[in-house]
């Protein structure tokens, strides 16, 4: 079988009610697709968050308040990056890697993996879980099988930008060169079952990739309408 490489938050895509075969076998064997566009904005707020747990570690030599939400939290260990943390599943040959935001000891020894979102927790957020809660079981799978484990817990914090604004509070969000947008952090915890969850997954990656033609579409897949109109008009 020839090896395929993918993310713990593609896999999640699998997860959605939404998902559609056709589309993912596409994405899977195109190199590259058009119109992708992610800000590099939501990546600097991550480093910098990261930022704001070690520091406070090493400053009071225990984390945040708000994370300490999640339970008898530790202290943060530096999270590999996805060329380093990763599995070769041996069932189906996938190369499954990621990069979790935030690896947390706790004081029995366990790991608890964190990922950040900047965003409010909404309608439209709670339909993404299922990628979500598949992305960090995917991480725990990872870690269980390699450098951080056992796993115990897994879990999302979601960083809502706080945009209300007074006369009375203006003086404490200016600066001489800008201003300053404060944060606040809403935690929530995860379902952790990797085991259950990433096999299967994996191998139903395995089948729709190894397909010689695209499956059928799902019904009402907003994509597929869009990529059919777009060979509509590249044939006229």
């Amino acid at each position: 079988m020839e090896r395929i490489r993918i993310s713990g938050k593609n896999l999640g895509a699998l997860a959605l009610p939404s998902f559609c075969p056709r589309c993912f076998w596409i994405s899977m064997h195109a190199e590259g697709l058009p119109y992708q566009i992610f800000p590099g904005i939501f990546s600097s707020i991550d480093s910098f968050t990261k930022k704001v747990t070690n520091i406070h570690y090493e400053s009071h030599s225990t984390i945040p308040k708000w994370l300490q939400s999640f339970g008898e939290l530790n202290k943060p260990v530096k999270s590999p990056s996805h060329a380093s943390f990763f599995i070769i599943d041996s069932d189906t040959n996938i190369h499954l890697t990621g990069a979790a935001d935030e690896i947390i000891q706790r004081n029995d020894g366990s790991y608890f993996i964190v990922d950040y979102k900047t965003a409010k927790f909404t309608g439209n957020q709670d339909r993404l879980l299922p990628i979500y809660e598949v992305q960090l079981n995917a991480y725990a799978y990872i870690s269980n099988k390699t450098a951080f484990n056992p796993v115990s817990g897994i879990g999302l914090v979601y960083f809502e930008p706080k945009t209300d604004l007074t006369v009375q509070t203006l003086d404490n969000v200016l600066m001489d060169d800008g201003f300053k947008l404060p944060f606040s952090a809403k935690l929530l915890p995860l379902k952790l079952q990797p085991d259950k969850i990433i096999p299967p997954l994996l191998k139903k990656v395995r089948e729709i990739v190894d397909l010689n033609s695209p499956p059928d579409r799902t019904f009402g897949c907003d994509d597929c309408e869009k990529l059919d109109m777009l060979i509509r008009l590249v044939k006229s």
